[in-house]
């Protein structure tokens, strides 16, 4: 049913089903929000429409004096009918998809017009026009004090630019794909598993000798049971929030496209034998996952404050970049539930070493192939693998 309001006219009652506001503030709250970026109200047009909205009873005028007395000011409030109005068309433009006339699709149907260079240069200018916006309401939305749903506006005005920033990087990506006979226009995202397959998708289910390169990540330190340790998950669900952001932001902004990586830890502790033991209490850990190599540290901190902003996790802050170099490294695929591979460690230590001429160099680290959450337990995939250097 058609509420017979425009998106300004309704965007400016839901301010004042909010709370009564005079004229100032409307234009202060809109300006703070970014409401100007998906509704068309300009400030000389709020008593216009504020006028429309009381012609049609939704809502109500009355006189306020300010503290310390001065001229009375116009206090506006929506009336049962606005508010029971408002709801009405709230729901109708949540429920029902509307058509979009973006202008840019009017450019795009008339491209044989456009030489390439020319058009490429067009999807430049708009690709940086985009991060740019994307950057004001990034700042808008740390700025935001306003209640819950507000945040949502926000996250949906992020998502949106993000969607167009991947098409466009994408579409910009074909184009010049397109100029070079033979060439397929199709670019894979960058994947870990894939482009690293001997480290993260070994075959061998016994001990082996790997050269491992340098390699990029982000991870964040912790101590206790990985099972229990409210710490665990909450850097768990940090490196995730800020990996997707890269991932995003990456791609978004033509820097390529990438896979999140599997989860990965290092594992230590004072006493190497609650390995074995499985006394998780005392162990130590850094949680990781990989990041392609042209992920920059700035992009990293953005990432963090981006992050942060969005979902208000504390332990985003505690998330760093490191970069491993394990080189040698005795390597297994462990195909089980995680508290099995104590007698795969106790083959490490007891045999394979002694067996090889090496000791230990460094952390040991595992690479999460399975979700618990959604894999058997026996059909569970870990990439065991420990750094080593020869003896003499």
């Amino acid at each position: 049913m058609d509420s017979g309001l425009t998106a300004a006219e309704l965007t400016l009652l839901g301010l004042l089903v909010e709370q009564p506001r005079h004229g100032y503030e409307l234009e202060r709250v809109i300006a703070e929000r970014g409401m100007r970026e998906w509704t068309e109200i300009g400030f000389s047009s709020i008593y216009y429409l504020l006028t429309k909205l009381r012609q049609r009873g939704l809502i109500d005028r009355t006189a306020e004096s300010p503290a310390g007395g001065g001229k009375a000011r116009k206090v506006y409030a929506a009336t049962p009918e606005g508010r029971a109005a408002c709801a009405a068309a709230a729901v109708e433009a949540i429920a029902e998809p509307h058509p979009l006339f973006p202008r840019v699709l009017v450019g795009l149907a008339n491209q044989p017009a456009v030489e390439h260079e020319e058009l490429l240069a067009a999807l430049d200018r708009r690709s940086r026009a985009l991060a740019d916006r994307a950057e004001e309401v990034r700042r808008a939305a740390e700025a935001s004090d306003g209640p819950g749903f507000v945040r949502a506006i926000f996250d949906y005005s992020m998502g949106q630019l993000a969607a167009e920033q991947a098409w466009l990087a994408s579409y910009r990506a074909s184009l010049d794909g397109a100029r070079r006979p033979g060439r397929s226009t199709a670019v894979a995202p960058y994947d870990v598993k894939r482009e690293r397959k001997e480290f993260y998708a070994p075959r061998n289910t016994a001990w082996n000798l790997v050269d491992v390169p340098e390699q990029q990540f982000i991870g964040v330190d912790g101590h206790g049971n990985p099972n229990t340790a409210p710490a665990y998950a909450a850097a768990v669900e940090a490196l995730y929030s800020v990996a997707y952001t890269l991932k995003f932001a990456s791609k978004g902004t033509g820097g390529g496209d990438f896979v999140v990586g599997p989860l990965e830890g290092l594992w230590w502790s004072d006493r190497p034998e609650v390995f074995t033991t499985r006394e998780k209490d005392a162990w130590n850990w850094t949680m990781l996952i990989s990041l392609p190599e042209w992920i920059t540290p700035e992009a990293i901190e953005e990432a963090k404050r981006t992050a942060l902003a969005k979902k208000k996790l504390p332990t985003v802050g505690e998330v760093r970049r490191l970069v491993l170099a394990e080189g040698l490294s005795a390597q297994v695929l462990h195909v089980g539930p995680y508290d099995d591979e104590a007698p795969v460690l106790e083959e490490l230590h007891g045999v394979f070493l002694e067996a090889n001429g090496l000791r230990l160099s460094g952390l040991h680290h595992e690479v999460y192939l399975g979700d618990p959450r959604r894999t058997a337990p026996e059909k569970l995939k870990t990439v065991v693998r420990q750094p080593v250097e020869r003896i003499g």
